[in-house]
């Protein structure tokens, strides 16, 4: 068992598929203690403080987006992996309830897209939050319960909206990037070293304790010098990284509630998948006080911070959500400086297109997108 979970090592055609099946195998479990855990004490060769730039950002606008100062963060660079920093947990106490918040209530509102919108009216997807919220409050914890929109959300794309079926971008399916997930992924991008990143697209993920991401890579984007940024909130997952070609070996590691992986340079067009998610009480539980809101943000707060405390009703829906849930955010820079989109591109593509992402989850309640799922047979959405 140790042997396998430590296939790290190993080569040969299958060898990253075989990695994703063992830590996606429910019975017998896998073994875990080869997997890598920023948050405890790293004492493996493989890892090394990675290099950020402390005077990226000032303090005060750090605590804006609810990050603590670039010097506190606890940054790691993997052998192997030029390009691959992860920042564990670099937020402050409670800021991380105001970007589930925005990830649950606010990002899946139009003219944003989601999942849902390629089976449903668009009438009633326009208010994804106020359809579940209530419903959400009302749960007892039965298994039997129907799932609510909310709940039933796999995916979510902002920005320039990624088209599942032709794996593209264009200038015509394109709205508003949300101005505070833009500015937090830009300091962490400066503090990484790319201070002239501007992010352009995002897409969601939304897991719940039966989904899997299977293995990919983000390549659709037309400029690869910028970053791929990924942040984390929720239950742990289980995380591989691969090599260039699909064959390449891959490496595992734990992101947990407020993880940050940021991949750039030769790590930026690495294959990647989650093949589990954790949840509690199986190793490595949520962070510790993700579900205790306090009042201990407000002391930081100024009347231009984008991140705030949270209405007491709307969290309660957030902490139901999480109990059984991760979220996944990606944000990256889809065009390089000066850069358009082909011609070519811009017939091709157009917002009912838009049908389906890769997204792997054993519920069989959604047809349309179980079905979808059997056709693509494999998962590779874009998460990093």
């Amino acid at each position: 068992m140790a042997k396998m979970a430590a296939s790290v090592v190993e080569h040969g055609q299958d060898a990253f598929k075989n990695l994703f099946k063992y830590y996606k195998r429910r019975n017998p479990p896998p073994d875990f203690s080869n997997v890598i855990d920023f948050s405890k004490g790293v004492s493996t060769d493989k890892v090394y403080p990675a290099k950020l730039n402390f005077a990226a950002f000032s303090e005060r606008d750090a605590r804006m987006v609810g990050l603590r100062p670039v010097q506190a963060w606890r940054a790691f660079g993997l052998e192997g992996y030029p390009g691959f920093i992860f920042i564990s947990n670099p937020f402050l106490p409670d800021s991380q309830q105001y970007w589930v918040k925005q990830c649950l209530k606010v990002y899946p509102q139009k003219p944003n897209v989601c999942n849902l919108d390629m089976h449903m009216p668009a009438a009633e997807t326009a208010d994804i939050w106020e359809r579940s919220a209530e419903l959400i409050r009302k749960k007892n914890g039965g298994k039997s319960e129907p799932r609510t929109l909310l709940e039933r959300l796999r995916w979510v794309t902002l920005g320039y909206h990624y088209n599942w079926d032709t794996k593209t971008y264009s200038a015509e399916h394109h709205s508003s990037f949300p101005a505070d997930l833009s500015r937090m992924s830009q300091h962490v991008a400066a503090a990484c070293g790319f201070p002239a990143f501007s992010a352009e697209a995002g897409i969601l993920n939304y897991y719940r304790s039966d989904s899997s991401l299977g293995i990919h890579v983000d390549e659709s984007e037309l400029d690869h010098t910028m970053p791929l940024l990924s942040f984390s909130f929720g239950q742990s997952a289980v995380f591989l990284l691969g090599g260039a070609k699909r064959e390449d070996p891959a490496t595992a590691m734990f992101t947990h509630s407020g993880d940050i992986m940021v991949m750039s340079g030769a790590s930026r067009l690495l294959y990647h998948a989650v093949p589990r998610i954790l949840a509690p009480p199986t190793v490595a539980p949520t962070s510790p006080g993700l579900f205790k809101q306090s009042h201990r943000l407000q002391q930081d707060i100024s009347e231009d911070s984008l991140v705030h405390n949270i209405e007491e009703g709307d969290w309660e829906v957030c902490e139901h959500y999480l109990r059984t849930s991760r979220l996944n955010v990606t944000v990256r820079q889809v065009l390089g400086p000066g850069q358009a989109f082909p011609s070519q591109t811009l017939n091709k593509v157009t917002l009912s297109s838009s049908r389906g992402s890769y997204h792997q989850d054993e519920s069989t309640e959604d047809v349309n997108i179980k079905t979808k799922k059997m056709r693509n047979n494999t998962d590779c959405s874009t998460e990093s």
